[in-house]
């Protein structure tokens, strides 16, 4: 069995969410989400702003939209990255701290 020290587990999970957030939501790797979904910006019935997500093409073209447009199963994928990387890569350790710091971050700041 494997055992993960309560403090590695919780940089794990910061670490997982900032990784989900910045492939689904940030800018800086829209090149990534480009080719499989097209975002454009609506005013909805209440005069907000809203992102409309369309999924491009068919097949596995299709298929991967439908995964880059979905937090959760990106989330899944990017918990099994982030544990493969603890487990066998352990050099990259400060790089998972490194998210882990701006992962909570991102959580203070989205609920101030």
């Amino acid at each position: 069995m494997l055992a993960i020290e309560w403090l590695d587990f919780f940089i794990l999970i910061l670490a997982t969410f900032r990784l989900t957030h910045l492939i689904v939501f940030d800018e800086i790797t829209a090149f990534i989400r480009k080719p499989f979904l097209t975002a454009t910006i609506q005013e909805n019935a209440s005069g907000q702003l809203e992102e409309i997500i369309e999924i491009k093409g068919s097949g596995l073209r299709h298929f991967i939209g439908t995964l880059l447009s979905c937090y959760w199963c990106v989330g899944f994928w990017c918990s099994v990255i982030t544990l493969l990387i603890y487990y066998y890569l352990p050099a990259a350790f400060p790089i998972l701290l490194v998210f882990a710091v701006a992962g909570a971050a991102a959580f203070i700041e989205s609920k101030s």
